[in-house]
């Protein structure tokens, strides 16, 4: 395979008309469904080119015949290559991190020990945290299959945002010594982040782990997790690391030697066009990857919108509050009501498993088939098996009324729209007008209010999320689709990665459920009370929607003359047929 450098076009704006947008989507939805046997190494990064000012990518110059050949050849499976190998992993504690953990021990029992790296936080220790997690609900499955879990784990103390990420000598003697595959997805997920410390995290940690990375002495696969709205700036996203605005040594340059504020004060320049620090130091942190890490058996796996549990271990599994599900906890529990948004933009939702299946299928095709260049790959839904913010605002509508929550504080009603003012004008009334008066209540009745403050806690955490539900993006595939074409078909059930077999209306009933019992931990058997609750709330939101209308046309009655003169006309008719009824009825 050879390589060759490529200059980029500017990238287009982001606002193209939506149903323009559908029927572009549609056409190339159909056309890789309908090219999805035989997709070319087209989209890798070639480690030996150095330039700095251009689009790296890769073109296969094998022919067709040889491609499909090679597409049938066989090849170790998934869970046989991962017998007695060592791995390490970071972001163990976070949710994909868990999530991995417990699908890579379960499917691939042959594996022989895993290096968690884990920080102390709020007094545990990284065998507390472990112990905490393997404990969960997330692990019954594994506990009783593997009674050896825990032996089969090792926890090692160490941060990402320390130099030599914070191991001791014999740690990473250990290390270095015995790992075959890293999945390195650490990362501060917080859209809002300063950016000092998510160029710290999200970029130098990077770096360190390369480093780290580059001392193993048998290393086959080192997978790192970006996300898809890396490039975000353009809505058409390759399996390729662009160009980024600023070279990624540049800034941590900066960031080395200027303080907190001074950077905070130049973000929003430097971030451009990106809506936040998270995709702006992502992509940064992709650059950085492949030029610092020529020669290493690398390769990048961008999830998009990461959301619950499809099917594994627990259908619907969650347990945070990040991305979509803070938006479902809050229209469940009836605080959120419009958002910002088109609904007929793809929502281009990921479940976690899916997202987690193919970072194990990645970390096995690298090792196996050992590609030339660092290949990319979009995790996504949108271009193959389509989503809309509008179907999962009906579902969610839906859902939450079948299966209400407990304690809500009204009746559930998404919708997105695309007008600000609108949006704005709906916000007042619907939910900061209730808040305050829930608040009023709380004080007279001496508690302490809180429903304003939970209203403007949740107006910042929609606007970081407003810019993914207005827009449109195009995700390739193809090396998905390679991925699929190389593996077994008894290998694509055990790691399905394929987003054709997620069925929304059950994922998104699945997501509903889970939120309820893993998020806001409800019990299920307390469900008919939470019903009887909800069908309260809607009899006094019917009585005051009437005391609503009829006090606001009393008041257009009486102070519009045209609504006073089609008052006095409505009564008149009124009157007139009261008096001929009596008649009508003496003559039938």
């Amino acid at each position: 395979m050879s390589s060759k450098v490529v200059c980029m076009p500017d990238p287009p704006t982001i606002g193209a008309s939506a149903k323009l947008k559908r029927q572009q989507q549609q056409q190339k939805q159909q056309h890789c469904l309908n090219n999805n046997s035989s997709h070319p190494l087209t989209n890798g990064i070639n480690g030996g080119s150095n330039s700095s000012s251009a689009t790296y990518t890769s073109t296969a110059t094998n022919t067709m015949s040889e491609e499909i050949a090679s597409l049938t050849s066989p090849k170790t499976g998934v869970a046989s290559f991962y017998r007695n190998k060592t791995l390490l992993l970071t972001g163990v504690t976070g949710f994909m991190g868990k999530v991995l953990l417990e699908k890579l021990l379960r499917s691939c029992p042959g594996i022989r020990r895993v290096y968690a790296l884990v920080r102390p936080k709020k007094g545990q220790t990284p065998q507390e945290r472990m112990e905490t997690i393997l404990s969960s609900k997330l692990y019954a499955k594994l506990r009783e299959a593997m009674p050896d879990l825990r032996s089969r784990i090792v926890p090692v103390c160490g941060d990402i945002l320390e130099p030599r990420l914070g191991l001791s000598e014999q740690d990473e003697a250990m290390i270095v010594a015995d790992t075959n595959i890293v999945f390195h997805s650490a990362a501060t997920v917080k859209f809002d982040e300063e950016l000092k410390l998510s160029v710290q995290m999200n970029v130098i940690g990077v770096r360190r782990m390369v480093q780290l990375a580059r001392k193993m002495e048998h290393l086959q696969a080192f997978i790192h997790v970006s996300t898809a709205y890396a490039n975000c700036d353009r809505e058409s996203v390759k399996e390729m690391v662009y160009d980024p605005p600023l070279h990624p040594n540049k800034l941590i340059d900066a960031v080395e030697w200027m303080d907190a504020d001074a950077i905070q004060a130049l973000t929003s320049k430097l971030i451009g066009s990106r809506p936040n620090t998270y995709t702006y130091t992502k992509a940064l942190a992709e650059y950085l990857l492949v030029e610092e890490s020529k020669g290493l058996p690398v390769a990048i796996v961008r999830p998009s919108i990461v959301g619950a549990s499809w099917s594994e271990p627990v259908p619907g599994w969650v347990d945070n509050l990040n991305g979509p599900t803070g938006l479902l906890v809050a229209i469940g529990k009836g605080l959120l009501f419009i958002m910002h948004g088109d609904g007929y933009c793809t929502a281009d939702v990921i479940p976690v498993d899916t997202a987690t299946n193919a970072m194990i299928a990645v970390a096995w095709y690298t090792a196996i088939d050992k590609p030339k260049d660092v290949l990319i790959y979009n995790v996504t839904s949108g271009q193959i098996n389509r989503f809309t913010w509008g179907a999962m605002a009906e579902q969610l509508r839906e859902n939450f009324i079948h299966y209400p929550c407990h304690n809500m504080a009204r009746v559930p009603n998404p919708r997105f729209t695309l007008s600000m003012f609108w949006r704005d004008l709906m916000w007042f009334i619907h939910q900061m007008m209730p808040a305050y008066i829930f608040d009023l209540s709380l004080r007279v009745m001496g508690r302490k209010p809180m429903f304003v403050k939970i209203q403007d806690r949740l107006s910042k955490a929609v606007t970081t999320l407003e810019f993914f539900t207005s827009n449109e993006w195009t995700f390739h595939n193809d090396n998905i689709f390679l991925l699929l074409n190389r593996m077994s078909e008894e290998d694509k059930k055990t790691f399905c990665f394929d987003p054709r077999s997620i069925d929304w209306k059950k994922y998104m009933l699945n997501y509903c459920l889970g939120v309820k019992e893993f998020v806001l931990k409800e019990d299920i058997s307390q469900l008919p009370a939470a019903r009887i609750a909800l069908q309260r709330l809607q009899r006094i939101q019917t009585l005051l929607k009437v005391l609503g209308g009829v006090i606001i046309w009393r008041l257009l009655v009486k102070r519009v003359p045209v609504f006073h003169s089609l008052w006095n006309l409505l009564l008149g008719w009124v009157q007139f047929l009261f008096t001929k009824l009596p008649s009508l009825a003496r003559s039938s």
